[in-house]
C-alpha cells in the first residue's frame, strides 16, 4: 500500500462510518467555531474602534510651539524659542510630501460673544481658525451645509461653521442657519454650515464653537500672535515613526534649526488611545484563545476515544492488511489520515460558522464592518491538522503493533 492508497482508504473509511465521522467532525467544528468566532468578533471590534480612533487623531501627531518657561536652572537661563508662525505652518503643509491629511488650527478666543440679529450668546464661545482638513481629522460631521473650500481658506473668506449648541442659542430649535449672518468683534460672517451635536464632554466642546478660516483668525488677532497647531494624520499607523521623522526634518529646515541643536518646536504622537485599545483587544484575544483551546482539547480527547474504538472494531481488518504485507508505517498512516480528514471536515465547517457567528456578534453590538479573518482561518485549519495528528497517532500506533495472527482470530 502506498501513501495515495492510504488516503483513499481513509476517505472510504470515513464514508463507510459517515454518521460517526459527522458527529466527530461536529465536535471539532464546535471547537474551531468558538476559536474563530471569538477572534473574528474581536477583529471586527478592533477594526471599528481603529476607524473611530483614526477620526479622533489616534493615527496622527501634532506640531506646535515649544513652551518657554523663562526660568533659570542652576544659574543658566533656558533658551527662549520663537513661536510657530502662520507662514511656517503653511510652508510645512506645502513641503510635506508623505501621504497624509494636515489640519492647521489656532484658537482665537474662548470668551467670544456672537450676535445674530437681536440674539447674542454669553461671552463663552470658542472661536477657532482652521483650514479645510480640520473637520475630517477631528471627526466632525455637518448637520447641514458644507465645509470650507480651499479658496475660502486661502483667500480668507468671511464664512463660518457653527456648533450645534451655538446654533440653538442664536436661531432656536429646528431653524436653518444656512446663508444667515453672524457677527463677532464687528466682523460679519456668512454661516455655511452647522455641526452635528458632539456632546459637552468632547475634546474642545465643539457644540459651543465657531470655526472660521485660519487667515481671518490671524487678522482678528491684530498682531497678538496665535498658538498655531498642525495635526498630521496618516492612514497607516505602522508608518508613524517614518512620517514623524520626515516631519521633523522639514520643520527643522523651515525653522532653521542648526545641526546638533534640539528642535525649536514640539512634536507629539497621539497614541495613548490606540495603545489602550491594543492592550484591551490583546486581552480579549488571549481569552478567545483560551476558550478555543479548552474546547479543542475536549474535541481531541473525544476524537482519540473514537479512533480507539475504530481500531478495536477493525482489528481483523488490520490483521488482513498485515498478512497481505502492510507495514506498521502504512497502518499508522491509514489511521492518522482518517483522523486528519475528520478534523479537516470539522475545521472547514467550524471556520465558516466562526466567521458567520463572529460577524453576527459584531453586528449585534452595532459594528457594520464584515470581517474575513484570513489569519485565523489559516490558524484554525493548521490547528485541525495538529489535533488530528495528535489524536490519531496513539490509536494508529496501537493498531500498527497488533499481531496479525491474533488480529485474524479477533471476534
Amino acid at each position: 500500500m502506498n501513501f495515495i492508497e492510504n488516503i483513499k482508504e481513509g476517505l472510504r473509511s470515513v464514508k463507510a462510518n459517515l454518521l460517526r465521522s459527522v458527529l466527530t467532525a461536529l465536535i471539532v467544528a464546535i471547537g474551531i467555531t468558538s476559536l474563530v468566532g471569538i477572534l473574528t468578533a474581536i477583529d471586527g471590534i478592533e477594526y471599528s474602534v481603529n476607524e473611530s480612533l483614526s477620526s479622533l487623531g489616534a493615527n496622527s501627531f501634532d506640531i506646535y510651539s515649544k513652551n518657554n518657561r523663562g526660568s533659570a536652572q542652576e544659574g543658566v537661563k533656558e533658551k527662549v524659542y520663537s513661536p510657530l508662525l502662520l507662514s511656517e505652518a503653511q510652508k510645512f503643509i506645502q513641503e510635506y510630501t508623505y501621504p497624509a491629511s494636515i489640519s492647521l488650527s489656532a484658537r482665537l478666543t474662548i470668551l467670544a460673544e456672537i450676535k445674530h440679529g437681536s440674539e447674542k450668546t454669553n461671552p463663552n464661545v470658542n472661536v477657532t481658525g482652521v483650514n479645510e482638513e480640520y473637520m475630517a481629522i477631528k471627526g466632525l460631521t455637518l448637520e447641514e451645509g458644507r465645509n470650507f473650500s480651499t479658496f475660502e481658506i486661502q483667500q480668507g473668506g468671511r464664512v463660518a461653521i457653527v456648533g450645534h449648541e451655538l446654533a440653538q442659542t442664536l436661531y432656536g430649535e429646528n431653524k436653518s442657519t444656512l446663508n444667515s449672518v453672524v457677527s463677532f468683534k464687528g466682523m460679519q460672517f456668512k454661516v455655511i454650515g452647522r455641526l452635528k451635536e458632539k456632546g459637552s464632554l468632547s475634546e474642545n466642546n465643539f457644540d459651543n464653537m465657531m470655526l472660521i478660516p485660519i487667515i481671518v483668525a490671524n487678522q482678528q488677532a491684530a498682531g497678538a500672535g496665535l498658538n498655531y497647531r498642525l495635526n498630521v494624520a496618516i492612514s497607516d499607523p505602522n508608518q508613524m515613526d517614518y512620517a514623524m521623522g520626515e516631519a521633523t526634518g522639514i520643520m527643522r529646515k523651515i525653522r532653521k534649526d542648526a545641526i546638533g541643536n534640539e528642535n525649536s518646536f514640539e512634536l507629539e504622537k497621539s497614541e495613548s488611545l490606540a495603545q489602550e485599545m491594543e492592550s484591551i483587544t490583546s486581552g480579549l484575544r488571549f481569552g478567545g484563545f483560551g476558550v478555543g483551546f479548552i474546547t479543542l482539547l475536549g474535541a481531541s480527547i473525544a476524537l482519540m476515544n473514537i479512533m480507539l474504538v475504530s481500531v478495536t472494531e477493525r482489528t481483523r481488518e488490520v490483521g488482513v492488511r498485515k498478512a497481505l504485507g502492510a507495514t506498521p508505517l502504512r497502518i499508522r498512516q491509514q489511521f492518522v489520515i482518517e483522523a486528519i480528514v475528520v478534523c479537516l471536515l470539522g475545521g472547514i465547517g467550524g471556520v465558516l460558522l466562526g466567521i458567520l457567528i463572529g460577524n453576527l456578534i459584531s453586528r449585534a453590538i452595532g459594528i457594520e464592518a464584515f470581517v474575513v479573518p484570513w489569519l485565523w482561518m489559516l490558524v484554525g485549519m493548521i490547528i485541525c491538522i495538529v489535533v488530528g495528528l495528535l489524536s490519531g497517532y496513539y490509536p494508529a500506533h496501537k493498531a500498527s503493533k497488533l499481531d496479525p495472527i491474533e488480529s485474524l482470530r479477533f471476534e
